[in-house]
C-alpha cells in the first residue's frame, strides 16, 4: 500500500486549520464572574481572594490555601517558609519546568537534580535517596503531566531524614493520589494556574498546607512580610486603625480579585474539565497501543490522575526520522506539538554553574524522543481523531 505522502513534502494536510498542545476554556460563567467583581469596590486584596482560597481548600483538603501571582511565586513562598538558604541542597528533577530549581536558588539553596522513572517520567524515589546528604534540607517533587508521585515512597524519606516535603502541582490540580486530592498531601503543594494548565486564572498560583506554622510563613512571603491583624504586632500595640507592621522581608506576590474570581469559577467546572481530559487521554493510549514507534507514558495504579500533558515518546530506533523532523511534520499537518521539558540542567545558567550532562541517563533519553500532542477540554472528538491520524500518517512515513 502506497504511504501517505506527509504535508511537509507537499501532500494534503490532516487539517485545514491549526490546533494547538494547549488552551484555555472561558464561558459566560467566567466572564460573568469577573464583570461583577470589577463592577465592585476591590479589585485586589478583598473578599474574593478569601473566598477562593477557601474553595481552594475544599477542593484539595487542605486547612489552609494561599493563592499568588504565578505558580513560580507559589515555589518561591514554599522555599522560603520551608527556612531554606545558603549551603542547603533541594533535590529536584530535571525533567520539569525551569522554575521548579529556580525556586532553590531564589532563596541561595544549591538544586541537586535526581533523575526520573523511565517509563512513568516522575522523579524517582531511589534516585532522591541515593542524592541525600548532610546537606540536603527538601524534596522538590514534580506530578509531571499530572500524574501523582510516589507520594508514599517519598514522604518516607522525607521523614527518615528530616526532609521538607514540598510537592510542585502546577500539572496536577484535580489528580488523587490513593482516593486522596494533591494539596493535602505533601508539607506543602504548590500550583500554578497558568492558560494551558486544567484550570486557569491567566496567571496565577497558590500553595497549600495543613500546618498553620507553615501557613503563616507563606502568607507573610507573599504580602510584604506585612501583618495587619493587631493581634500579631509586636512593637504597634494602640498605635491605631492604621497600622500594620512588616515583620519580615516578604514579596509582592499577591493575587487579584478579579483573577480570584475567574479562578473560583473555573474550580467549579473542574470535575468537568478532569473527565474529559481523561476520555482524551483513553483514546490516545487506545490509539497508540498498536503502534510501536510510540511509547506511552505509564501510570502508577495510586494515581487517578487529571492530565495536563499527553506526551508521546518517539522509539527513534524504529524511524527514520529525528525528532525535530516529525514535530515539524506534525507542525506542517496543523497539530502543533510542544516538548515538555528540555532538562533544565541543559540551560547555560546552570551549566555556568557547573552542572553537566550525563547527571540524568533516563530524563535525558526520554527528552531526546518526547513531544506533547494537543489536550485540552475544547478539543472535539474529531481534533482528537485528526491528531492521531497526523501522529500514524508521519510514523508510516518514516518507519524503517
Amino acid at each position: 500500500m502506497e504511504k501517505e505522502k506527509l504535508a511537509i513534502h507537499g501532500g494534503k494536510p490532516v487539517r485545514d486549520s491549526k490546533i494547538f498542545y494547549g488552551r484555555q476554556w472561558i464561558d459566560d460563567d467566567d466572564v460573568s464572574a469577573v464583570a461583577e467583581v470589577l463592577k465592585s469596590d476591590y479589585l485586589t486584596c478583598g473578599p474574593t481572594v478569601t473566598a477562593l482560597e477557601k474553595h481552594l481548600c475544599e477542593v484539595t483538603g487542605a486547612k489552609y490555601a494561599v493563592s499568588v501571582s504565578n505558580g513560580t511565586a507559589a515555589l518561591h513562598c514554599a522555599c522560603i517558609a520551608a527556612g531554606l538558604g545558603e549551603g542547603d541542597e533541594v533535590i529536584t528533577t530535571s525533567l520539569t519546568f525551569a522554575a521548579s530549581a529556580n525556586c532553590a536558588v531564589y532563596v541561595g539553596a544549591t538544586p541537586v537534580f535526581a533523575d526520573v522513572d523511565p517509563e512513568t517520567y516522575n522523579i524517582d524515589p531511589d534516585s532522591i535517596e541515593a542524592h541525600i546528604t548532610d546537606k540536603t534540607k527538601a524534596v522538590v517533587a514534580v506530578d509531571f503531566t499530572g500524574q501523582a508521585v510516589e507520594h508514599d515512597r517519598i514522604r518516607a524519606i522525607c521523614e527518615k531524614h528530616n526532609l521538607i516535603y514540598i510537592v510542585d502541582a502546577a500539572h496536577a490540580i484535580g489528580t488523587k493520589y490513593k482516593g486522596q486530592p494533591e494539596g493535602s498531601i505533601g508539607d506543602m503543594t504548590c500550583f500554578s494556574f497558568h492558560p494551558v494548565k486544567t484550570i486557569t486564572s491567566g496567571e496565577g498560583g497558590a500553595i497549600t498546607t495543613n500546618d498553620p506554622e507553615l501557613y503563616k510563613k507563606l502568607h507573610l512571603a507573599s504580602q510584604h512580610g506585612i501583618v495587619r491583624d493587631p493581634s500579631e504586632f509586636k512593637f504597634g500595640e494602640g498605635e491605631g486603625p492604621w497600622y500594620y507592621e512588616m515583620q519580615t522581608l516578604g514579596f509582592n506576590y499577591r493575587m487579584t480579585d478579579f483573577q480570584a474570581a475567574l479562578l473560583n469559577s473555573q474550580l467549579r467546572k473542574l470535575q468537568k474539565f478532569s473527565d474529559r481530559r481523561r476520555e482524551i487521554v483513553k483514546r490516545y493510549n487506545e490509539a497508540f497501543a498498536d503502534v510501536p514507534e510510540i511509547i506511552v507514558q505509564k501510570e502508577i495504579p495510586e494515581s487517578e490522575t487529571t492530565r495536563h500533558l499527553y506526551i508521546i515518546q518517539l522509539d527513534l530506533d524504529k524511524l527514520t526520522c529525528t525528532r525535530k523532523e516529525f514535530f515539524e511534520a506534525m507542525s506542517a499537518e496543523n497539530v502543533q506539538c510542544q516538548v515538555h521539558y528540555v532538562p533544565v540542567y541543559y540551560f547555560p545558567f546552570y551549566e555556568e554553574k557547573g552542572y553537566k550532562r550525563g547527571l540524568c541517563p533516563n530524563a535525558e533519553k526520554i527528552y531526546e524522543g518526547i513531544m506533547s500532542i494537543p489536550l485540552y477540554p475544547k478539543l472535539t472528538d474529531a481534533e482528537v481523531e485528526d491528531t492521531i491520524k497526523a501522529v500514524k500518517k508521519i510514523v508510516d512515513w518514516y518507519r524503517k
